[in-house]
């Protein structure tokens, strides 16, 4: 793999966050290795909104390792907070699991079907084996585990000795109105403008305050297990600590010193780790980065806890093509394995690197992916091809900043990830796939009349491309989008074509032999208008007037109407050499 420089003028955002974070580590903890963090709550389907919180963190640790410096990618999974509302279109839940509101995660039973012991693990399990894919290293940190097993004891204490100050630093931000919403940065786009709720955790709790005062800890109940709990007493010399249930009504005094079921709330939890971890760099999305939420009041906390605040950027939002702004608590938001699917792990890196943190994007389910692929491939070819020299005019020329997102994408400091050996392009692919509708032998054999000169012997030379543009195809291609072939030719169409019409057909049957293959094909369809307008099917676009572009448009229309019977389909060229030479023929009347 190629090592991206240190940062210069020119270069990435990426280099320029892992040459303050080196600065930083070096700063805060010379010799150590760099910690940088992200956390992820296992509350619903993990989307591609939260990957941001991965994949931010992670491209800044992969620079660094570039570099040759060790580093540590923690995700925190918060497993150990409670469940707070049943997503909706979650499989295999119904209201019954409205009685586990309340619960830590890990104490929720998993989705109907799912082989995993508990609600987190289940969709955990589905964003690790997605980040394998893409090539992701992290240290999993599970909070249920270092809670329930007593890691955070002495912090837990802490806090409480503390809660004074605590509670003195969060009073500044209670009574203060919400100020006006204002436009903090350019919206790049409409996923930024429709966001409407982040992970829930901004909004929670920050510790009870009642006639006994104010605690940061929230025990769960040891009879319903769930977290509708009051601290009533505290002895700061004994730890002992009482507390009430509000649902069931069960009370306690427990030993704070030996008791485990229990946890910081959200706002002191968070700076509490950032100092107990040595976090260095973390992100965080705009949720909890608005005034008064939780990364800002988080670096006010960690001083009692003797850290220090993370550098790190505040995120923007991810949306989808045609979807608002993506939330894991409503149904139906594509997840990270979702995307994978349709396209290839480094299309996925390449959309997070390409874009600085605070800039919205939007990520392709519906034919955009296309474009897309197309704009990737380009980018490929001029990277192979060496053009990456700084220029802004070189035509042709990849810029620096593009060519370090390009190199991110296609692997890590550990080497490249698996790709596809021969390339084709997706919306060709996709096209085959659609026209053949799983038929894997007519496809090589589509696939293989491309080029001639060089045919594709096994539809293995094109996957994993070819399987995730079928997959697109049959997932997120509407029916009545979808290509079906005449089984007969229109022969009331046939009957009334003009005499133009019928001699751009007759051209184009005379011309398929000679022509059968993609550039071939592709010259020929084009040129048929041209040569009946009196040019020649060579002649450019500048030596042409306007209206041949208007012939070559109905010339298409036609087409498509006699072969598949709609205005539009797939590129001509893909359909043609998809139907097949002597099935052509029947259906345009020969």
């Amino acid at each position: 793999m190629p090592i991206v420089a240190q940062s210069t003028e020119t270069t990435d955002w990426v280099s320029r966050f892992a040459d303050d974070v080196i600065k930083e580590s070096e700063r805060r903890a010379p010799g150590k290795p760099v910690v940088v963090a992200s956390g992820l709550s296992p509350s619903g389907p993990i989307h591609l909104g939260n990957l941001r919180e991965v994949m931010t963190p992670h491209l800044v640790a992969d620079e660094i390792r570039r570099r040759g410096y060790e580093v540590r990618h923690l995700i925190s999974w918060d497993d150990y907070d409670r469940y707070r509302k049943v997503p909706a279109g979650v499989t295999g839940i119904d209201e019954t699991w409205a009685e586990h509101i309340g619960k830590p995660l890990t104490s929720v039973p998993a989705p109907k079907g799912s082989a995993h012991p508990n609600w987190a693990e289940h969709f955990k399990a589905a964003m690790v084996d997605a980040l394998a894919e893409m090539g992701v290293e992290f240290d999993g940190i599970s909070q249920t585990e270092q809670y329930t097993s007593g890691v955070y004891r002495e912090q837990i204490l802490h806090a409480m000795r503390h809660r004074g100050e605590i509670d003195a630093i969060l009073a500044q931000y209670r009574t203060k109105p919400k100020p006006a919403k204002k436009q903090q940065q350019k919206p790049v786009d409409e996923a930024e403008l429709q966001a409407e709720e982040g992970s829930g955790a901004a909004s929670e709790d920050d510790g009870s305050s009642g006639s006994a005062g104010y605690f940061p800890y929230k025990p769960y109940c040891g009879n319903c297990e769930k977290d509708f709990t009051t601290v009533t007493a505290y002895d700061d010399d004994s730890t002992e600590l009482t507390y009430a249930c509000t649902v069931c009504g069960f009370s306690e005094t427990v030993r704070l010193s030996e008791f485990n079921r229990g946890k910081l709330v959200w706002k002191v939890d968070w700076p509490m780790r950032w100092a107990y971890e040595g976090v260095v760099f973390e992100p965080s999305g705009v949720d909890h980065s608005s005034p008064g939420s939780s990364f800002q009041v988080g670096g006010q906390i960690v001083g009692i806890f003797g850290g220090k605040q993370p550098i790190g950027p505040m995120y923007a939002f991810v949306g989808i093509s045609g979807m608002a702004k993506m939330s894991s608590s409503r149904g139906g938001v594509p997840t990270p394995a979702d995307a994978l699917k349709i396209m290839a792990p480094q299309i996925l890196r390449w959309l997070y690197a390409r874009r600085k943190p605070n800039q919205s994007f939007k990520i392709a389910f519906d034919q955009e992916i296309q474009r897309l692929y197309d704009e990737w491939d380009r980018l490929a070819a001029k990277v192979a091809g060496g053009t990456s020299q700084a220029s802004s005019t070189g035509g042709g020329s990849a810029l620096p900043g593009d060519v370090a997102a390009y190199t991110r994408a296609v692997g890590t400091a550990a080497g490249e990830l698996p790709k596809t050996p021969r390339p084709l392009p997706y919306r060709t692919l996709a096209s085959v796939a659609d026209i053949t509708a799983g038929h894997q032998d007519q496809a090589l054999r589509i696939l293989g009349e491309l080029d001639p000169a060089n045919p594709l012997t096994s539809l293995d030379e094109v996957r994993p491309r070819y399987d995730k543009a079928e997959a697109w195809i049959n997932t997120y291609v509407p029916a009545d989008q979808r290509t079906i072939v005449r089984d007969e030719p229109d022969t009331e169409l046939l009957k009334s074509l003009d005499e133009p019409s019928r001699q751009s057909v007759r051209l184009l049957l005379d011309g398929l032999a000679g022509n059968w293959s993609l550039d071939g094909l592709t010259h020929l369809v084009y040129g048929v208008p041209k040569v009946q307008a009196g040019f020649s099917a060579d002649a450019t676009p500048k030596e042409l007037p306007p209206e041949i572009k208007t012939a070559q448009r109905s010339f298409f229309a036609l087409l498509y109407h006699l072969l598949v019977g709609r205005d539009t389909g797939p590129r001509l060229p893909t359909l043609l050499l998809a139907v097949g030479q002597e099935r052509v023929r029947t259906l345009l009347g020969e």
